[in-house]
């Protein structure tokens, strides 16, 4: 078994807290976070800590630590569970400064232990058989890309704590709630060359934006566009991504994007077509993403290898939102 504890006890941390409790050879033993009131309830069933040094220096069990504090403090806390030779799991995004992410990575490295950031739709089922087709390249030349995000977060969202929706401790609308589409961007259609965007603050009472949209080139040619918004009335609308090429359109979509709703791939039946699609509506949401990056950084530990969602994977869609909100600020294109 191995040994996990978690560091800041906030909403994310019960989606770790499960993900732990039903992974397969792992075991959550301690968890810690500085308001003692938060770990009043997790008294008696795991160890609990106020301090993050004195957690690691206390209890020698601990091989994995899911950091699952405001972002902006993810830099730090990752430093300190490095040099106490632990492997990481932190939650997105990684950091909010490039520079901080970069130092990460490196911090991992010099103390020989594993980083793995939560990027958990990348196993959402029908985004595996998407990545897997465009793995056979079946699409041909890429054309296009979108990734939409509509969803709304209200004011009362973003008073339920005095760091959200800051630019230190937060960041807005792409660093909380798109980067997740702008990972599977990358991932599925490669890096980006350079980027146009705008970004403002419309109707939220936040220090960062609440909409932003750009349009980005791909190193491979094809172009790219990006809509993201908690600004939507009254609720949550739609969570897509579509990629179009010269032999394939596909696009997934819902209220988040689970499910597909278009699949023309050239060459492959329409019963076929439909299999798929229904196999998907019936099982839309497979195993939660939390429980694989748990269950893969086991493996990662026992094989010695790369966690499938390393820290280079973690810091990609962080620079394209800084590249994203510099053009914003600036009003021009900017390259990656």
């Amino acid at each position: 078994m191995i040994k996990f504890a978690l560091v800041g006890i906030g909403h994310i941390a019960k989606k770790h807290i499960e993900a732990i409790e039903n992974a397969q050879d792992a075991e959550l033993v301690a968890v810690c976070d500085s308001n003692p009131v938060r770990l009043e309830e997790y008294q008696g069933k795991y160890e609990t800590y106020t301090d993050l040094d004195e957690m690691l220096r206390t209890n020698k069990d601990i091989e994995v630590v899911n950091i699952c504090v405001p972002s902006g403090l993810h830099a730090k806390l990752t430093k300190i569970v490095a040099e106490h030779k632990r492997h990481i799991i932190v939650e997105k995004p990684m950091s909010l400064k490039y520079e901080d992410g970069i130092q990460m990575i490196e911090d991992a490295k010099a103390n020989d232990v594993k980083l793995a950031v939560v990027h958990p739709n990348r196993f959402r089922p029908a985004v595996q058989k998407l990545k897997a087709k465009m793995d056979e390249g079946v699409f041909g030349t890429l054309s296009h890309a979108n990734a939409t995000v509509r969803w709304n977060r209200n004011q009362a969202y973003y008073d339920q704590a005095p760091w959200r929706g800051t630019k230190e401790f937060d960041g807005g609308v792409l660093m909380n709630q798109a980067i997740h589409d702008l990972d599977l961007l990358l991932w599925l259609m490669g890096p980006v060359e350079s980027v146009q965007a705008m970004a403002a603050t419309r109707l939220r009472k936040i220090e960062a934006e609440d909409v932003a949209a750009a349009v980005v080139t791909f190193k491979n040619g094809a172009l790219g566009v990006i809509e993201a918004a908690t600004t939507i009335y009254p609720k949550n609308l739609e969570e897509s991504l579509a990629i179009f090429g010269e032999n394939a359109s596909v696009k997934i979509s819902g209220r988040t994007a689970n499910y597909i709703e278009t699949w023309d791939i050239e060459g492959e039946s329409e019963v076929d077509t439909s299999n798929l699609m229904d196999e998907i509506k019936n099982d839309p949401f497979g195993k939660p993403g939390h429980q694989w990056i748990i269950e893969d950084m086991v493996e990662a530990i026992k094989q010695n290898r790369e966690p499938i969602v390393s820290g280079l994977d973690g810091i990609a869609p962080v620079a394209l939102i800084l590249a994203i909100l510099e053009s914003a600020e600036t009003g021009k294109k900017v390259s990656l």
